[in-house]
């Protein structure tokens, strides 16, 4: 299988020379990875074959069960957080262990992934190095990257007086509403943090995330006036509501596009004399005839941006595009928050920097930033009001989110020993 030229580094693992940089404690983590190595790759695999996806929530709650057993026998604090009903998620995972040394870490992974109970991608499969298998890589090898690199720690006594917090959310991958409550306890968390470090998959060997951009959904509600198709343009029909969508729509593409960062996309559209569409499921059904003015249009989508002002600038030009309506017309915008976007900052900058210093310590060579153009939005989101962190920690392959995901089970060991390493340093900075 043909492999991104980054992902080859991952062969690097295989013939780490530890510099004189890493201390003797740093290599006694490294080593008590490469030992558990195979474990980690068996609890993974047995993790993967449990679904999860957000809807599933006995699966779920299943998929965190052997984590706070992990989490507990390693000395931490460990909690599960039911959601309230109105949520409809089932909750998450927080495990934390106690301390005064160092910087405060919050370490975010989530439990849930895309692939329903339903979905015939279900199991784990091996073929020489590569994985494939549901959230494999998306993101529960992220999570067993946390739990082994914790695990090497307190093996060598580093845990110790440590305040280090994870976060295991059960609906990354379809965020409960409202977000104030769903996204409570992490939040909660980061303002008794230092740094904040996201497991989500990595996009390169030599690559980690300081910037992600925000997600808002969005929804057109227009309408014209009912009337045959024979007196459509007069001035008692006026353009119908099919003819002001398509003008709202192209103007959105002319006068709103072009920002680095700012994407907008129209999803779903329905249209025509009668439209019916549930928000919940994302699906509809249209009635409407070619000799009938069509007299409503639906249309939902998303809106991705970088900072909160590149949002909140996008949505006025939009608001203003809406509502300079064609004759006989009427229509409406609205927005839903969900993430928010994580903004490159100089704090960010640091860590990547602590972590680029790992990754040369290990003679892996240095690590840059990924271009935030590049990636979705992610948990590590939510706190990025409250602390300076980075992503794409975990760990490598492709697929996400189709029944192609696999993982490189090359690059786990050796990006756990990264991880490692800048938690323990961190720790004792």
């Amino acid at each position: 299988m043909k492999l991104r030229t980054a992902l080859a580094l991952s062969m690097l693992a295989f013939c780490i020379t530890l510099q004189a940089q890493l201390s003797k404690t740093e290599k006694k983590i490294i080593a008590e990875v490469s030992k558990n190595n195979d474990e980690a790759l068996k609890f993974l695999e047995a993790n993967v074959n449990i679904n999860s996806g957000t809807m599933n929530f006995e699966g779920v709650r299943a998929t965190a069960v052997p984590f706070e057993k992990a989490f507990a026998d390693l000395g931490l604090s460990v909690t599960w957080y039911d959601m309230p009903e109105e949520v409809n998620r089932a909750g998450h995972l927080f495990a934390e262990n106690k301390g005064t040394k160092g910087k405060r870490l919050l370490l975010i992974g989530h439990l849930d992934t895309v692939f329903p109970k339903d979905s015939p991608f279900q199991k784990w499969q091996k073929q020489d190095s590569i994985a494939w298998g549901p959230g494999a890589n998306d993101m529960k090898g992220g999570n067993v990257v946390i739990l082994y690199a914790l695990k090497a720690l307190h093996a060598v006594g580093a845990l110790e007086d440590t305040q280090i917090i994870v976060a295991l959310h059960g609906d990354e991958e379809a965020s409960g509403k409202p977000i104030s409550e769903s996204r409570k306890h992490i939040r909660e968390a980061a303002q008794r943090s230092d740094i904040a470090l996201g497991f989500e998959t990595s996009t390169g060997f030599n690559n980690a995330t300081i910037a992600r951009r925000g997600s808002s959904g969005w929804e057109l509600k227009v309408t014209g006036k009912r009337a045959h198709s024979s007196g459509i343009f007069n001035e008692r029909v006026g353009a119908g509501a099919i003819f002001e969508t398509s003008r709202i729509l192209h103007q959105f593409y002319t006068d709103v596009k072009g920002e680095q960062y700012l994407t907008f996309n129209p999803g779903v559209i329905l249209g025509g004399t009668k439209v019916d569409f549930d928000n919940l499921l994302e699906r509809g059904t249209a009635f409407g005839k070619s000799n009938v003015v069509a007299q409503e249009v639906i249309v939902t989508g998303g809106l991705r941006f970088i900072t909160e002002e590149q949002k909140e600038n996008a949505r006025a030009k939009m608001r203003e595009i809406v509502k300079n309506n064609l004759p006989q017309t009427s229509a409406e915008i609205s927005f839903i928050d969900s993430y928010p976007a994580m903004p490159p900052t100089d704090g960010n900058q640091k860590i990547l920097a602590a972590l680029s210093e790992v990754s040369e310590d290990m003679g892996q060579g240095p690590v840059e930033a990924w271009d935030p153009g590049r990636r979705g939005a992610a948990d590590i989101s939510f706190v990025a009001e409250f602390v300076d962190g980075i992503d794409g920690l975990g760990t490598m392959g492709r697929g996400a989110h189709t029944p192609q995901e696999y993982l490189d089970l090359r690059t786990v060991e050796v990006l756990t020993q990264r991880a490692a390493v800048l938690i323990y340093r961190l720790t004792r900075d």
